[in-house]
Parts: C-alpha cells; structure tokens; sequence
C-alpha cells in the first residue's frame, strides 16, 4: 500500500480529536499532504473515525480527484470537502495537514457569524492575526472550497467556516491538532467574554500582535520554501528489486581482476541540480524530540566512550588524534573491528560505513592478509631500516595493474605524498606555479591548505601558514574549466604552472561529482600549458577497480598519489609513482647524486609491516575482485536510500560512484565563496545538522564519516545493506515534517 506513513499520521489526528472530544463520529475530515507529491491523505466519507485503519485512508490529487490504489481505500471514497483541502494545499506550500471540524463552541460564533479578534499573543503567534469568518456556501461545493482559498491566502492557520464549522492548518500534523485546539480554547474564553459584558473585550496592543504575527510567517515562508524550492525526488517504484552484491558468476579465484566499482556513470547534470536545490531550501533535520532521544543514547548507551574520551582530552588536544574521530556529540572509542561492523567499548555494534575513511575495501580486519602479514613480520620484524624485498613487490604489484606507473616511492600518509608530488613537479618542469580544484582536500601541507572545502576561500584554512607558503597556489572552481585555463594563462606570467592536481572523481570523493569528460579535458590543457597532471588518489586508487580512476577514466596523469588503500588499511599509508622520467627526480641510494635530486625521506616509510600489507592486499582485492563487489554494494545501499528518500519526500540527495555513497541531507559542503553571505550566513546551521544526523545514524547503529558519506566494501552484503537500510527508515521517519 502506498502512502503508508501519511495515511497513519492521518488516523492518529483523527484518533487524538476523537479522545480529546473534538469528534463525534464523522463530524469533519483531516488530511496530510504527501511529501514529494502533489497528493493528500484524506479522511473518507461517512466513516466512523474510531474504527478507522490506515488502509481506508483515501488518496486525493492536488485538482480534488480521488486516486484509487490497489490496496488502498478499499471501495472507500473520499470526504466530499476534498476540494477545498486540495485548494489549500496549492495556495499554501507550507500547510502540511489540515484540521476540519464542528466542535461546539467555535462552531457557535459561526453562527454568529462573529471573527474572533486578536485576543492574546500566543493566538497571534500560531492562528494568526484574527480568525476570520469564511462566507457561507454550501458544503462540498466548489464555491466553498473557492472561499477557503481566498482565506487562507492571508497566511492565518484557522479559520470559522459560517454556518458550517471551522478550518485549522498546520505545518505538520501536530501542529495542526494543536491549532484546532488552540481556536476551540480561544472560542470559549471569547464567547464566555461577550456573554458577560459584550462591548469590553480588549485585544493586544497592534505592536505585539505584528511582532507574534511576524514570527509565525517566518515559520510559515521556511516551511514553504522547502517544498517550493524542492526538487521531486528520485521515484522508485515500491516492488522495484534493489541491485544484488553477490552474483552467481562470481569466480572465488581470478588469474585477473574484471571491471570497476562503477556500474553506470553518474548523471552529473541532474545529481548538480538537486543538490543546489537542496542548498537553496531550509534545513531540515530531526524532529526536537527525536535529537533528544538521539542524545540520550549517546549519555546512556555510550557511558565508557564519554568516559575515556573525557580522560583523553587531559593529554590530546580535542580528545581525539583524527580529524575523522570527532564525532558529534563525543567520539565513539571502538574496540573491536572485523569486516562490516565495528564494536564499541559499551559492546554497542555497528555496521561500519567510514571504513577507516575508505582503504579497508575488503572490509576491516581482513584475516587472509593479516595472517600472511604476520608471517613476514615474524622474519624481518615491522622494520628494519634497510631494504625489504616487499619494497620491490609492492612497486611491482602496482605496477602490474597500473602500467602508468612505472617507478613508485613510499611515504607515510597521503599528506607526505601530495607534498612530494608538488616538489617532484617543480624539480621536473623548473616551473613554480600548482593548481587545485576549490574544495578539495589534499592533506595538511602548507602548499595544500588552500581554498580547503569552501570553494573561492583561498586562505580561510591557512591559520598558522606563512603568506609565503601558499603564494604559488592556485584553485579554479569545480567543474569550471574556462576558469582553469585563464589561472594556467595567468600563471604563465608568473613563471608558468608546475602541476594541476585533482581528485579524479571531484572534490572531497565526488561531493561535486566531475563530469566523466572533465578529466581528459584537464589533460589536454595540462598538455597545452607544459603542465603535469597529477591525480590524488588517496581514496580511489584500488577502490575504483585495479586500474584505479585512471583506468577507469582512460586517462594517464603523470604523478599518482597514493593513501589508505595501498597499505590494505595497515600504517604507511601513501605514496607517490608516475612515468620514469618524472620519477627520477626521487633519485635515493646509489642513484642519489648530490643536489641532483629531490629531497623526501622517512625513517619508517616503506618499512616492511606496510610494504607487505600493501602487497597482500592489492593480492586480495585482484583475486576476490572486491572493488567491483563493494561498487555493487554501495549500488544497492545508494538505491535504497533514493526509495527511502522517495518514501518520506525528503529534500536530500543520494547518489554514489561505485562504492563512494554520499548521502546529502544539509547540503554544507556544496556552500562556496561565490556566495559568502549565505555562506556566513548558513554554515554553522547546516553543519550542526549534518552532525546531528550523523549523530543519529550512529544511535541506529551506523557509522558514517561526518553523516554524509559512507564507503562500502566486499564486507557488504546484501543483508548487511539490507539491515542499514531498515536502520536509516528508522531515522528518516524523525525528520521534521515528515
């Protein structure tokens, strides 16, 4: 059945009326819109509200017409005053359910034909400035449903119907019980008011009403403005069969690896467009309620968590040595970790979608390379300050499915690596000038904190960065390439331009998805400007499939830099390789002449812990195919979430490339300094409720980075996606409004 949660919320109004004795029987109807849809839940005629299921709901269309569904109504029709809830909804984008009834005493001054005036300050503040009277026309008459119309216009929520009853509106279904409630309230006092001495009943001073009024059309225009502003999400049909993880084609063993994690590129254009529209609207988070009950699973269920981390704030600056550990409202301390889920020390378990920010890619703890790790290490130690052989076969190995990269040097985190590539650059080309895409993030180094996730905020980030440090760092817009060429033209006037580095898949893993042309269009201009190409790879190097995104993308940059994947999860996480030319400006060892190389180095880098967990690894994931599984899994979790989204009618976005999901719901990371004052304006609120719903699929159990991406793995399976799922259902029916 269809509608499922609008049709309930609708029984439950009636259900509260009725206890409350607003009802008798069938006396009114109540409806709900259907968010992302221009449709109603509406009470059906003549029927006993007492007895009502969510089934004899009746679904109605935005013109007044009843929208029969198997499994539905059952031979139910619709209340005949369909039309005038139907001219409401398309007059007032920010009425969510609407309340009409005869109750007895506001029903009185319908017969007196008498507007209630503004009497206190709370009456302003949720009805309006007064409840008018609504001329009399007969009922289920479009006349009628005509007059409401012109009413409701006023941006008033309740309203006396003459001879006839009373209409209350709400932004959601409690609100407008509560407004139906309030005017039976209001009704009394001013009946029993004008019974008494009819010609002294003061109002409000004017001031105080415009003040309570002003608040409530500010309330009223945010509300709208999220379905006005609003794109229909993605519809996927209800019995639609959500994509499989494993296949029955699956070889257990394969001499080569086959494929990438992504199945079907991305539809950029479309993907763009909701998420601007999700930044134009007001943020939508969790009901009040809901973020305390969030909270208090974190005070109750969390209590050895809080406890250690409040130990660690005494000797580690914030608590926690990670940028990704700083979950919201205190880090979570995770004891135990093995495929696709993580365990806390409350014994708390969750499905782990942050994978350790996205190298574990066959799933955390992977027992198969651990083991023959652990043999390796048992010889040689973790490291032994001389050469290992895993130092040859983890530059072999990589080579072997990245033929572009024909030398490789290990370093110790993505970091080191991207500084390396910046100085290799530099030595390579004599030129001084480096070019980032706005946004991105390249690891911590003085050169790379620039125009650091807020597009066009240049040195917003750079507090303890000398000016000097940056002076030859340039970005250009995502997806801007015009804006690319003239920062290459303009640097050639500087001295011409070292390196152009991107992520492959756009900023920050895709959070501004890159159309699949973008990067051989960079290629070419590096080519024309005498510029070298250097992809980050950090998080896609292996994950998008044994080529990574440059053979997924058919384009070969000249520098890779390598993180996370490439030491399978284990320490030692980054490197850099390319063309042997380029590499040459490493020259170490007997091949290092004096000043004729570049300077890098690193006591423990390439020690054999990691050089052989690197080996391994790649060794697993070319044998089981996981990159190619875990693209199926985030397929599977990303369509889900789009019929979950659907479900509810919610404003957010989910989209993935391959087994990258992102899952938008404040839209934060799309702000830039294109526009600073929403910008300023709206920074702080949308990322308090991104880690308020981060916060939230943790106390569903689900760990997610920063609530608003996720990393699958071959660990994934189609119960594992399945059981997050349910668990995001969960937390999506706490959103306001739904």
């Amino acid at each position: 059945m269809k509608h499922l949660m609008s049709r309930r919320h609708v029984v439950e109004m009636c259900r509260t009326m009725l206890e409350r004795g607003y009802l008798k029987a069938t006396e009114g109807n109540v409806s709900v819109r259907i968010p992302g849809h221009e449709l109603y839940a509406v009470t059906p005629s003549n029927y006993d509200y007492d007895k009502m299921r969510a089934e004899d709901v009746c679904i109605v269309d935005f013109q007044g017409k009843h929208v029969p569904d198997e499994g539905g109504a059952g031979g139910l029709v619709p209340s005949i005053e369909c039309g005038m809830h139907a001219n409401i909804y398309r007059e007032r984008p920010d009425v969510n359910a609407i309340v009409h009834t005869h109750q007895p005493y506001a029903s009185a001054l319908a017969f007196l034909r008498k507007p209630i005036p503004a009497l206190t300050d709370e009456q302003v503040r949720f009805l309006g400035k007064e409840v008018a009277i609504i001329d009399y026309a007969p009922s289920g008459t479009g006349f009628l449903a005509k007059n409401v119309q012109k009413k409701v216009a006023s941006g008033d929520n309740a309203f006396i119907i003459a001879n006839h009853g009373v209409v209350a509106v709400g932004t959601d279904p409690t609100r407008a019980v509560f407004n139906m409630a309030l005017l039976e309230k209001v009704s009394i006092a001013y009946l029993m008011a004008l019974t008494t001495e009819a010609g002294k009943v003061y109002t409000i001073p004017n001031t105080i009403r415009e003040i309570a009024f002003s608040k409530l059309r500010k309330d009223e225009k945010r509300i709208a403005a999220q379905i006005t502003e609003a794109v229909e999400p993605i519809r996927v049909p209800e019995d639609e069969v959500l994509p499989a993880v494993a296949r029955t084609d699956d070889a257990e063993v394969s001499e080569e690896p086959s494929g990438y994690m992504i199945g079907e590129y991305l539809d950029v254009p479309d993907t763009m467009r909701r998420l601007k529209a999700l930044v134009a609207q007001p943020i939508r988070g969790l009901r009040h309620d809901a973020l305390l009950d969030t909270l208090n699973y974190f005070e109750t269920k969390c209590t050895a968590s809080k406890e250690i981390t409040e130990r660690a704030k005494k000797r580690i600056p914030g608590g926690v040595q990670h940028n990704l550990a700083f979950n919201y409202p205190f880090p979570l301390a995770i004891d135990r970790a093995h495929g696709a889920h993580l365990t806390d020390r409350d014994g708390n378990v969750y499905i782990d979608f942050l994978q350790a920010g996205g190298p574990t890619i066959l799933g955390s703890n992977y027992g198969p390379v651990n083991e023959q790790v652990a043999a390796v290490i048992k010889e040689s130690g973790p490291v032994t300050g001389l050469f290992h052989e895993y130092e040859l076969k983890l530059a072999e190995i990589i080579n072997r499915y990245m033929p572009h990269i024909e030398m490789y040097r290990s370093l110790g985190s993505g970091t080191e690596a991207v500084m390396a590539a910046v100085r290799a650059a530099r030595a390579h080309t004599g030129k001084k000038m480096v070019i980032k895409v706005g946004g991105a993030y390249h690891g911590w180094s003085d050169t790379m904190v620039y125009g650091l996730r807020v597009p066009g905020s240049f040195r917003m980030n750079a507090k303890g960065i000398p000016w000097g440090a940056t002076e030859r760092t340039r970005e250009a817009f995502p997806h801007d390439l015009g804006t690319l060429k003239r920062k290459l033209v303009e640097n050639r006037l500087r001295g011409g331009t070292a390196a152009v580095i991107v992520e492959p898949l756009g900023p920050e893993s895709g959070t501004r998805p890159v159309p699949k042309d973008y990067n051989a269009a960079v290629r070419e201009l590096c080519d024309e400007y005498g510029a070298l190409l250097v992809f980050d790879e950090v998080v896609t190097g292996f994950r998008t499939g044994m080529g990574g995104a440059a053979g997924y993308f058919g384009v070969k940059p000249d520098l890779t830099v390598f993180g996370k994947a490439v030491s399978g999860g284990y320490p030692m996480a980054g490197g850099v390789g390319g063309s042997a030319e380029v590499m040459s400006v490493f020259g170490s060892g007997l091949d290092g002449k004096s000043g004729a190389h570049i300077q890098v180095g690193g006591t423990l880098s390439a020690n054999p812990l990691s050089c052989a967990a690197g080996y391994f690894a790649i060794q697993e994931m070319a044998r089981t195919n996981a990159p190619v599984i875990a693209g199926r899994a985030g397929d599977r979790l990303t369509r889900g979430l789009q019929k979950l989204i659907d479900k509810y009618g919610l404003p957010y976005v989910a989209y993935n490339q391959g087994s990258i999901v992102h899952l938008e719901s404040s839209g934060v990371m799309l702000l830039s300094m294109r526009d600073p004052i929403k910008l300023l304006k709206e920074n702080k609120a949308r990322k308090t409720l991104m880690e308020q719903m981060g916060a939230a699929y943790a106390a569903h159990g689900i760990i997610t980075l920063a609530g608003s991406r996720m990393y699958t793995s071959m660990a994934d399976t189609d119960e594992v996606i399945d059981d997050a799922l349910s668990r995001f259902d969960q937390v999506f029916a706490l959103v306001e409004g739904v």
